[in-house]
């Protein structure tokens, strides 16, 4: 028998051999590991540093959630205040003019106004000019 030649049953009775397959501690390590795909390098297959990982990504997303309202509002009142400029009334006596008129519009609705109907803004601006 030459050496390179090996005898079948040991090739076949290795490769029968099989790895045994991992699976999860609990329910609460799959789910975090859930969470955390996409993550790079240790994030997305160790529980510990997924765990760090995805309570500091939670945070990020509920700080953020109000960041977002806030920015939001921002870009409401800076659109207030260019096109009630144009009508010839700053926003700050334009939003103390709504109030002594009891006009109850909110800053998205009169956004939302300035944006879409500028001339039912400017029969707004016209009130509140008659009460400034």
């Amino acid at each position: 028998m030459l050496p390179s030649m090996r005898p079948i049953a040991a090739v076949i009775t290795k490769s029968v051999q099989m790895v045994p397959i991992r699976g999860f501690a609990s329910q609460k390590h799959k789910k975090m590991l859930g969470m955390a795909k996409g993550y790079m390098g240790r994030a997305k297959t160790c529980y510990s540093v997924a765990l760090q990982r995805v309570q500091k990504a939670l945070q990020y997303a509920y700080r953020d959630r109000r960041v977002r309202k806030r920015e939001v509002r921002k870009d409401w009142i800076t659109r207030l205040n260019a096109a009630s400029r144009q009508h010839g009334v700053i926003y700050s006596k334009l939003i103390r003019g709504l109030d002594n008129s009891k006009i109850e519009l909110n800053r998205k609705v009169l956004a939302d106004l300035a944006v879409t109907e500028p001339l039912s803004f400017k029969a707004v601006v016209d009130t509140v000019k008659c009460q400034i």
